[in-house]
C-alpha cells in the first residue's frame, strides 16, 4: 500500500487492538469490532501558512491526515466546495450568522464523493476486483462512480425507494445495479446474501470499511479554513449512519491536538421524525439505538433504521455537546424550500432535514443569539426535483 508518512495503521474502536492496514481492511480480527485508521500525529508538520499556499481545489489537500497519498488516490477532485453566507436564515434563525456547506456541488452531487474516493482508494490498493455496498442512493453512485475510475466492478443494492438519479447512475457509470424490497433493510439483507456468495467481493459498507468516514472528515477542515480559523458555534447533519458525524467529531479533535484550532463545534444530528433512531437513543439517554420497527419518511437518504455504529454517532455529538434532534416531513420540504427561494441553493429533502433541524433547535432556545451556525447540505436538490415540486403541488403553487 503506498500510504502517507503518518499514516500508523488501524486500530479497534471496540478492542483497542492494533491492526496491519495491509494485512486488514475492514474488521478486526480479534473481536470483530471497528476498526479507524490513526496516525502519528507528533510527526505531522502542518500549519495554517502551509495550508493557505495550497490551491482549494480538491480534499486532498490534507494529505497528511489521509492514509493514502493524493499521487495514488481514485479522486475525480472532490471536495472544495462552497460555504456560502445566509443572512436571512441568520435573522430567520435569530443568531449572528448561518452559513451553508454546499457539499452536493461534489461530482456525483453529494457529500458521499468523500468518503467513496478514500474507500475506493483501499479497495484499489488491497487489489479488489469488485467493490459492494448497500446503499439508500448517494453512496451507491459514488462508489460506482469512482469504482469506474479505478476500473473495478460495482455491486450496488438499493431499496426500491431510492431516488431514479441515482439507480440510473448506477448504470451509467458501469456498476451492477440491485434494486431489493422498498425498504433499505430489503437492501442491506441482500448485500450480506451476495458478500457471503463472493468472496472477492470488498465490502465498501459505512463502517465496515475503515475509510468512508476518513473521506468525510474533510470537510470540517474546509468549513474552518473557509471560516478563516473561526470555529463554527455549531454544525447541523443530516443523519442516516452518521457518517459525517462522525468524521467531523474525529477532524474536530485531529485540528485541535495539532493546534491549528483551540475548540470544537457542538455537533448536532438531524433526522426525520418517520426514522429517527440516533434521536430517540440520544432522547433517552441510551448508547446504542432500538432498530425502527417501522420506517416511514420521504427522506429516503435518511431512512436507515439500524445504524451500524449508533454509539459512535451518539459519542461524536455528546463528546462535543451537541444533540439531535428530530423534524417532521412536512417541515422538512418547507425548509428544503425555503433554502432555495432565500439562498438560490438547493438541498434534497434529506439534506434538507438539517436546515429543518436548526430551526427546531432555534425555536426551543438553544442559541443564544450570537452564534455562527453552519448547516451541511450533503445532496444538490436536482436529484430529487420530483419530491420537492410534489411538495409545492400540494401547496397550490
Amino acid at each position: 500500500m503506498e500510504t502517507t508518512d503518518a499514516f500508523t495503521g488501524l486500530e479497534c474502536v471496540d478492542c483497542g487492538a492494533t491492526v496491519d492496514a495491509a494485512a486488514e481492511s475492514h474488521r478486526c480480527p480479534d473481536c470483530d469490532g471497528t476498526l479507524d485508521p490513526t496516525y502519528a500525529y507528533d510527526a505531522i508538520e502542518l500549519d495554517r501558512e502551509t495550508l493557505a499556499a495550497r490551491p482549494f481545489d480538491s480534499q486532498w489537500r490534507y494529505a497528511e491526515l489521509l492514509p493514502f497519498s493524493r499521487e495514488s488516490a481514485v479522486t475525480t477532485q472532490e471536495g472544495a466546495t462552497a460555504l456560502v453566507d445566509c443572512p436571512d436564515l441568520a435573522a430567520e434563525l435569530g443568531v449572528e450568522r448561518v452559513l451553508i456547506k454546499d457539499d452536493g456541488r461534489n461530482p456525483t452531487g453529494s457529500s458521499t464523493d468523500r468518503g467513496a474516493s478514500v474507500a475506493v482508494t483501499a479497495a484499489a490498493h488491497h487489489g479488489a476486483t469488485d467493490v459492494a455496498l448497500p446503499s439508500t442512493g448517494n453512496s451507491g453512485q459514488a462508489v460506482a462512480a469512482y469504482a469506474a475510475r479505478a476500473e473495478l466492478e460495482t455491486h450496488a443494492y438499493l431499496p426500491s425507494r431510492s431516488g431514479f438519479t441515482n439507480k440510473a447512475m448506477v448504470n451509467v457509470h458501469g456498476g451492477d445495479m440491485n434494486v431489493v424490497g422498498g425498504r433499505f433493510g430489503n437492501a442491506v439483507g441482500a448485500f450480506e446474501e451476495g458478500l457471503a456468495e463472493h468472496d472477492d467481493w470488498y465490502s465498501l459498507r459505512p463502517f465496515e470499511t475503515p475509510y468512508r468516514h476518513e473521506g468525510a472528515k474533510t470537510l470540517f477542515y474546509e468549513v474552518v479554513e473557509q471560516l478563516e480559523w473561526d470555529v463554527p458555534d455549531a454544525i447541523c447533519f443530516p443523519t442516516g449512519e452518521g457518517v459525517g458525524l462522525v468524521g467531523a467529531a474525529k477532524a474536530a479533535a485531529e485540528y485541535r491536538d495539532l493546534g491549528l484550532i483551540g475548540e470544537t463545534p457542538a455537533l448536532y444530528a438531524t433526522q426525520a421524525t418517520g426514522c429517527a433512531p440516533i434521536v430517540e437513543a440520544f432522547d433517552d439517554d441510551r448508547d446504542d439505538h432500538v432498530p425502527v420497527e417501522h420506517p416511514d419518511t420521504i427522506c429516503g437518504e435518511l431512512e436507515i433504521p439500524d445504524p451500524l455504529e449508533s454509539p459512535r454517532v451518539l459519542d461524536a455529538v455528546r463528546e462535543t455537546d451537541g444533540g439531535a434532534v428530530a423534524t417532521d416531513d412536512p417541515d422538512i420540504l418547507e425548509a428544503a424550500v425555503r433554502v432555495a427561494q432565500s439562498t438560490g441553493l438547493e438541498p434534497t429533502p434529506s439534506a434538507a432535514a438539517a436546515a429543518s433541524g436548526a430551526w427546531e433547535l432555534a425555536e426551543r432556545g438553544v442559541f443564544d443569539g450570537d452564534e455562527t451556525i453552519v448547516i451541511v447540505n450533503t445532496g444538490a436538490g436536482n436529484k430529487e426535483a420530483d419530491v420537492l415540486r410534489s411538495h409545492l403541488m400540494g401547496q397550490g403553487i
